[in-house]
């Protein structure tokens, strides 16, 4: 796109004009309200209580952090961040990081597919395996809807079933608020044993997601194209914050109105380590009305999540290989890990649960190349991290970091 063009779509990013470039972020954020995330929130209200509110709250400050910087890369660079990674390292590194990237991917992936199943055998009693052909298949229709219509039509489908997602989680706060006492003693950071600091990884694992980090820079810079102006990429910039801000606060809220909503009608009730149990706790708790809704918001974070999850991953192969699979190829070769799983009976919520902790160790290896690169003038020019940014994004990585050596010291001493 010309930079003209750009500059007249952009110029004007004052009031409801703004409306005009968000989307991306939103697209983006769908990451942080996937089943993961369902799974690994109601677990840790209905054991634990508020107890870990706090790292919801923390998880989210950073994720706004780390999708700012990400969309920025896009934008101020005109490249993903998987391609200026592609054009860095050397072909050995190149396929090793392309390796883990896509072993993340799976894990997601897998998450995705298996709580859209467990959502449809709560709302319809269909097998899990035929769950999950049929949100395979559903996905596949989202992405053609990428592949053959626009980046814009793509949006505005996520942002439907982001609206399904929230509704489907928040009402029932409505049918059963928390305690507020309680909800602000969650915001103090603490641990109370091991299986508090394993369940606050797969929690952090599940809200700030590797192939978020990966897909924003590119949303963003498909979205609006490249400009050679400094100007134009400023307002553009600029306007950014107003779309992470307005997506991750939407996202954090549906996060912790899950948490809050196990803590305050699941605590010390039977059976609700598992998404299927919680359903059927909240159900019987707050009516079948709220049950369906329940379980409708999961349904929608299943479908929403699997489409974005696989086009990121498409976004990373492309980038760090130069390997351009057809999206609908790469969804259906995708999709066998979470469909074995589901054949092989695994319970889905603990394949949920582990699958966050995998992806937990995930994230250094996209946060700590994003924080460089976007910290350089060299690569960024006059968009580069101001002092402070830099600070926050590297105070971020090491929290994030020592979650997991703290978490890979309690795994091997058996305490996990």
């Amino acid at each position: 796109m010309a930079a003209s063009t750009l500059a007249a779509e952009s110029a004007p990013t004052k009031g409801w004009s703004r409306l005009l470039l968000l989307g991306p972020a939103f697209v983006a954020a769908i990451a942080y309200v996937d089943p993961g995330n369902v799974a690994a929130n109601l677990t840790a209200g209905a054991n634990f209580g508020y107890l870990l509110v706090w790292v919801l709250v923390a998880a989210n400050a950073m994720a706004v952090l780390i999708q700012y910087q990400s969309a920025k890369l896009g934008l101020a660079t005109g490249m993903s961040l998987p391609e200026i990674l592609g054009k860095r390292l050397g072909p050995r590194r190149r396929r090793a990081y392309w390796v883990q990237a896509e072993i993340v991917a799976g894990a997601t992936d897998m998450a995705e597919v298996i709580g859209g199943a467990v959502a449809l055998n709560l709302l319809f009693g269909l097998p899990l395996l035929t769950g999950g052909v049929i949100i395979g298949l559903a996905s596949m229709l989202l992405l053609a809807l990428q592949s053959h219509r626009s980046q814009k039509s793509f949006e505005l489908a996520i942002l439907t079933l982001l609206g399904v997602i929230a509704v489907g989680f928040v009402s029932g706060l409505f049918v059963s608020p928390p305690d507020a006492g309680g909800a602000l003693a969650g915001l103090v950071p603490r641990f109370e044993g091991t299986d508090t600091v394993l369940l606050a990884a797969g929690m952090l694992g599940a809200t700030v997601m590797p192939h978020a980090i990966y897909l924003h820079s590119a949303l963003a810079r498909d979205r609006h194209g490249f400009s050679e102006d400094p100007a134009v990429r400023t307002r553009l910039i600029r306007a950014t914050r107003v779309d992470v801000a307005g997506a991750l606060l939407l996202a954090g809220i549906v996060n912790i109105a899950m948490l809050l909503l196990a803590a305050s009608s699941l605590r010390g009730v039977e059976g609700t380590d598992t998404i299927a149990g919680a359903h059927a706790a909240v159900t019987s708790a707050l009516g079948p009305i709220v049950g369906v809704v329940f379980a409708v918001g999961l349904l929608a974070s299943g479908l929403a999540s699997t489409s974005v999850g696989c086009y990121a991953g498409a976004t990373v192969m492309g980038g760090l290989l130069k390997v351009r699979i057809p999206l609908l190829v790469r969804r259906t070769v995708t999709l066998v890990p979470a469909l074995v799983v589901l054949g092989a009976g695994i319970e889905p919520t603990l394949a949920l649960v582990l699958s966050q902790v995998l992806l937990s160790f995930g994230i250094p290896f996209a946060l700590i190349p994003l924080i460089r690169l976007t910290g350089s003038r060299k690569v960024m020019g006059i968009h580069a991290d101001s002092k402070p940014l830099r600070i926050a994004g590297w105070t971020s990585a090491t929290l994030i970091v020592g979650l997991n050596c703290v978490l890979i010291f309690l795994t091997l001493a058996g305490h996990g």
